[in-house]
């Protein structure tokens, strides 16, 4: 039987649209969520609506770890079954060591995969894996293909707005004394991933009405140059995230909005009512 070409690997942060779900050759390897001893397959054995209703009232803080290399050895074997090779695009490095885990699998597997770092996660991801099954069907090489994604990943543009200060907290990703002064002033902290994929803290604005408004702006310096398509990504407040695409589009005419769900580790970390605005420069 004749193998297939390539293989699209990615890990459970990404965003994966309809277009991504219907790709055969499309493969998605399962982070893991623990609250306290108990661990849970990201997707398989928590849906993103139980992993909500869990942080609401589960005493211990929930944290993601990365599959293991055996995991990823186990889906790189069965790929290589109808596959010459892979290209896998993972969450930033920085934040994650799902990539690291994924080159000791295909070592242990055998299996030959180019590995891309998007420096990011959700669309950040996915966006990359989108571009490069174009690159791949207009006929570009495996090397190619790299070279694009690796210059690809350090464009994109990204802003989210923290929906739950507390879990900051608790994540320890924000002191005491931030989290009392944010909850008193009703702060809503603006956080984005770096060039460099590091998660950071770019704005604080008072009220939701003005936060969803600096998210606008955003986007309408986006359009002035030359964007015409973002994605929207939102955490568990699909009514919040079409009134912002309203609220877009009556401001930007022409703007096209995708919306989509964040992802496991920022709904872990930014919470429920979590609103995102990313894009990648042309």
């Amino acid at each position: 039987m004749t193998k297939k070409p390539i293989a699209w690997i990615v890990d459970s942060t990404a965003y994966v649209s309809k277009e991504l779900q219907e790709r055969s050759d499309f493969f998605s390897v399962p982070l893991n969520i623990h609250f306290g001893e108990k661990q849970y397959v990201d997707g398989v054995d928590l849906t993103p609506e139980e992993l909500y209703e869990k942080i609401k009232t589960a005493k211990v803080f929930p944290k993601s770890s990365q599959p293991s290399a055996g995991v990823f050895a186990e889906k790189y074997k069965k790929i290589a079954e109808d596959y010459e090779e892979a290209i896998a695009v993972h969450v930033s490095a920085k934040m994650s060591g799902t990539l690291v885990s994924s080159k000791s699998g295909a070592e242990i597997s055998g299996f030959p995969v180019t590995f891309i770092d998007s420096l990011s996660l959700s669309y950040g991801v996915s966006g990359l894996v989108e571009r490069g099954m174009e690159l791949q069907k207009n006929g570009a090489t495996v090397p190619e293909i790299k070279a694009e994604l690796e210059r690809m990943a350090g464009t994109l543009h990204n802003y989210i707005l923290i929906g739950q200060l507390d879990q900051l907290y608790k994540g320890g990703r924000m002191s005491a004394a931030q989290f009392y002064i944010g909850s008193l002033l009703k702060v809503k902290p603006i956080v984005q991933i770096s060039k460099e994929g590091e998660l950071q803290a770019v704005d604080k604005v008072r009220s939701e009405k003005r936060a969803l408004q600096y998210l606008i702006n955003k986007v309408a310096d986006a359009y002035r140059s030359g964007i015409t398509k973002i994605c929207l990504m939102q955490g568990n407040v699909p009514e919040q995230a079409n009134h912002l695409k309203s609220l877009i589009i009556a401001q930007v005419p022409g703007m096209e909005v995708e919306i989509g769900d964040i992802s496991t580790v920022l709904a872990v970390h930014a919470g429920e009512g979590t609103l995102a605005v990313l894009w990648f420069d042309k």
